[in-house]
């Protein structure tokens, strides 16, 4: 790729780094409202949640550090919904459908344009991971074969119409949950952090001009394209090719391949998932836009820590999954794991590949799960829906170890702190510790996945949607893989991909995997 030092921007350093960050603060004021008013303890103790802003034609202009697989995936389909709507001052449109621009159902994400002078300017978004979105087991991540299992499908649709609730969508959304109460905090919560995101970036463009605004953009973009190229420029010309597994599918089928050719070429960088497996009865199947948000992830994080989140940042960097296949499922496929488990094996394909053209920069495997558990009760009267993702081992590198009990890749969220989880539930946390030794061995040590035990105080139901059960955290350059992960309940060792239904005083322990090692023990550098 040929490197410009043609200055094509109009703004000079420290106006566009002024303007950058006003665009950052505005999607970190969107993220506070949002988790200062969700009811819910997965908004507003986990986070789970992310803003962004994006410019008239669906272009991501800017976006807060929240959960890289929300951006990457909103920043890959938003053209495609800006497109599909007629937009007015005072609208605001919600969805979750995987295959019209979300990523799986729990994710429900609302858009508001934005006007100055009756003229559309942009537009700002969040997404926040629902606990209910209707599915019939507690927590709304089910170990599915469709899409409809998982909960309301709601394709782009009006939930504000100048200003105006629409309540037939209201209702409808509200009436598919067990706790009406809390979706729709939950929901008037993103509400609210989309109406500061307008009001905000009507301050922005009006305090500028419309026209100097335009021109930030531009020169945003510019600099943000400038700065990938620097960083892809670092990258060898040639064909980088590796392959991993997905355990399974929680239907049955086994050891799913998923295969990656990353090319790399004066014209930028073209990422091919050929010869991956087709998609799957089970839910670990994915939207294009899902795998988008991974690679778009591993690319990034090459870049410098100032290269700001827009568009120009992505430019050159081009993705291609058969129709059909596994990461690039079609309708009805079920996709709650996707967003979750898949996504993060994304991420460890194309660093794997990486790795070859970078060797001593790319780190071995993270533990390679979200780790992801569901539980609750649907009987009537007694009804709750929990969700958690738990961290594990980061993979070593070069410069160093990989941290221990931490969530690496995709996803960002905290933990629920244990006091406001048995505050809410009837759970007791019996332990929460660093799983020791199971990180990888080598020159760098893996980090330590980390265990965490529920004792139930009634009867309830979970879902476990986990991975590297079976396929550990590879290493890199003669370094160990990391342990593999474990499901206990009582003495009983479960699937990764499992439905039960457990009796009060029973206790459920989950052992996340560790992250790879990097360099052969003993091997002099």
């Amino acid at each position: 790729m040929k490197l410009e030092n043609r200055q094509t921007d109009s703004l000079d350093a420290l106006a566009l780094s002024l303007f950058a960050s006003r665009m950052d603060a505005l999607c970190d004021d969107m993220g506070m409202v949002l988790r200062n008013t969700a009811f819910s303890p997965n908004i507003r103790d986990r986070l789970d949640y992310s803003c962004a802003v994006f410019d008239a034609r669906g272009e991501l202009c800017a976006q807060a550090a929240h959960i890289p697989v929300h951006l990457g995936s909103m920043a890959f389909a938003m053209r495609g919904i800006v497109e599909r709507m007629a937009w007015r001052e005072g609208d605001q449109v919600i969805l979750n459908d995987p295959f019209l621009g979300g990523t799986h159902l729990p994710d429900v994400t609302l858009i508001a344009p934005v006007f100055v002078a009756d003229e559309l300017q942009g537009f700002v978004v969040n997404r926040a991971h629902h606990a209910d979105i209707g599915a019939d087991t507690p927590g709304s991540m089910p170990v599915s074969s469709r899409l409809e299992e998982e909960g309301l499908v709601v394709e782009p649709v009006h939930l504000m119409r100048q200003g105006h609730l629409v309540e037939s969508v209201w209702m409808r959304i509200l009436g598919a949950t067990r706790s009406p109460r809390t979706a729709e905090g939950d929901i008037s919560a993103q509400l609210s952090a989309n109406r500061t995101g307008v009001r905000r970036l009507q301050a922005i463009v009006a305090g500028q001009g419309r026209e100097q605004y335009q021109q930030g953009l531009a020169a945003l973009n510019a600099y943000g394209q400038r700065m990938a190229r620097s960083a892809l420029a670092r990258i060898p010309h040639g064909e980088y090719r590796f392959k991993d597994f997905l355990d399974d599918d929680g239907q049955g089928h086994e050891d799913l391949l998923l295969k990656v050719c990353v090319k790399v070429n004066d014209q930028g960088v073209h990422v091919d998932f050929s010869g991956s497996a087709a998609q799957v009865q089970g839910n670990v199947n994915c939207p294009l836009s899902v795998t988008a948000a991974g690679v778009y992830y591993v690319f990034r994080c090459l870049m410098p820590p100032q290269t700001p989140a827009c568009a120009g940042a992505f430019h050159d960097i081009s993705l291609h999954a058969p129709e059909g296949c596994l990461l690039n499922a079609r309708p009805p496929a079920a996709v709650a794991a996707g967003n979750v488990e898949t996504s993060t094996r994304v991420v460890d394909l194309v660093m794997g590949a990486l790795a070859q053209a970078l060797p001593g920069e790319i780190p071995a495997a993270s533990h390679g799960s979200m780790n992801n558990l569901a539980m609750g009760s649907a009987r009537r009267g007694e009804g709750w829906d929990y969700y958690e993702t738990m961290g594990g081992g980061m993979g070593a590198g070069p410069q160093g170890g990989g941290l221990s009990a931490v969530q690496t890749h995709m996803t960002n969220t905290l933990n629920t702190p244990v006091e406001v989880l048995e505050q809410q539930y009837p759970l007791r946390v019996r332990r929460y510790a660093i799983r020791r030794n199971s990180g990888g061995k080598g020159q760098m040590c893996g980090g330590h996945g980390l265990v965490r035990e529920f004792e139930f105080l009634q009867d309830a139901e979970i879902s476990l949607l986990t991975e590297r059960r079976r396929h550990r955290p590879w290493g890199l350059d003669g370094g160990e893989a990391g342990a593999a992960g474990v499901n206990r309940l009582n003495s009983e060792i479960l699937p990764g991909k499992c439905h039960r239904r457990v009796r009060k005083g029973d206790r459920l322990c989950i052992e996340t995997p560790g992250g790879g090692g990097w360099g052969r023990t003993g091997r002099k550098y």
